[in-house]
């Protein structure tokens, strides 16, 4: 079956796949959730897996598949200066917390919730972006205390849930307390790697056990997936890094503006249709 056209060409498109979502993980300082998931969704059902396994299954696989991702964009922007190192320490417990909490629960929650939740949130961030407008900030800078902790919560909750790795909830944080947008991409690359370690083995440990998996699988992580996508997500996230920071500061707005549209775009038609 490994050797059938059908499979071959799968082959191709999650490879071509993964080599877009190394792009878009160093341009952007997001793991490519968005995209891995939808793939990955599809191919399990292609495969003949039911939906209440293909969809676990997509997310934590997604997860496991921003690790090494989420690991090359961040050094490629912390060796420009660009990372908020503080910040990463403040949010590292709170983040972790939610990642396991949403593990938790992903596998009761409808995915028609998160959808809707991500189109809400990345929509209002996409005008924001596209419009270039500076009067819906919250404030001049992000908050202390209590607020910030609970921020990476909602981070890492959220982000545990859709599969993704929380650049694009971390980049709507952040420029909504008025940090440039080339600081929030590079700080939210190392948020990628906080969701990813927890995210990976909460989802191993919530599929252990579970009937129905595909070959190859532990837990609600796919290790066939995961081998097809991190070699070219990793050899092409550099070159994501390195087009970020030619860019001009409103150019970089208004190309994570139109990648959020499109993602919520392809969420309403998973909605609607």
């Amino acid at each position: 079956m490994i050797f059938s056209p059908e499979m071959l060409t799968l082959a191709v498109i999650l490879l071509a796949s993964g080599a877009l979502t190394g792009v878009l993980a160093g341009l952007f300082g997001v793991g490519g959730g968005a995209l891995i998931v939808p793939v990955l969704y599809e191919t399990f059902g292609f495969l003949g897996y039911a939906d209440d396994v293909r969809m676990p299954l997509a997310v934590g696989s997604s997860l496991a598949i921003i690790l090494p991702t989420s690991i090359r964009s961040f050094m490629g922007h912390r060796s420009r200066g660009a990372v908020d190192m503080q910040l990463l320490k403040s949010w590292a417990l709170p983040i972790t917390l939610g990642v396991l909490v949403g593990a938790a629960i992903a596998r009761y929650a409808s995915p028609l919730v998160f959808q809707s939740v991500f189109v809400l949130v990345a929509g209002v961030n996409a005008i924001k972006l596209l419009s270039g407008t500076t009067r819906w900030n919250f404030s001049g800078d992000l908050p202390k205390g209590a607020k910030l902790q609970a921020y990476g919560g909602v981070i890492g909750l959220l982000s545990s849930l859709m599969g993704i790795g929380g650049g694009q909830i971390a980049n709507i944080i952040m420029t909504l307390h008025g940090r440039p947008i080339h600081q929030a991409v590079a700080t939210s690359a190392g948020i990628g790697m906080l969701i990813a370690v927890p995210g990976t083995i909460g989802y191993m440990a919530a599929g252990w056990g579970q009937p129905n998996l595909p070959p190859g699988s532990i837990g609600y992580v796919s290790l066939i997936g995961v081998a097809l996508f991190v070699p070219t997500t990793v050899l092409t996230a550099n070159l994501g890094v390195r087009i970020a920071h030619h860019l001009k500061r409103r150019t970089l707005e208004i190309a994570f503006g139109l990648f959020l549209a499109s993602v919520c775009l392809r969420f309403v038609w998973a909605i609607v249709a």
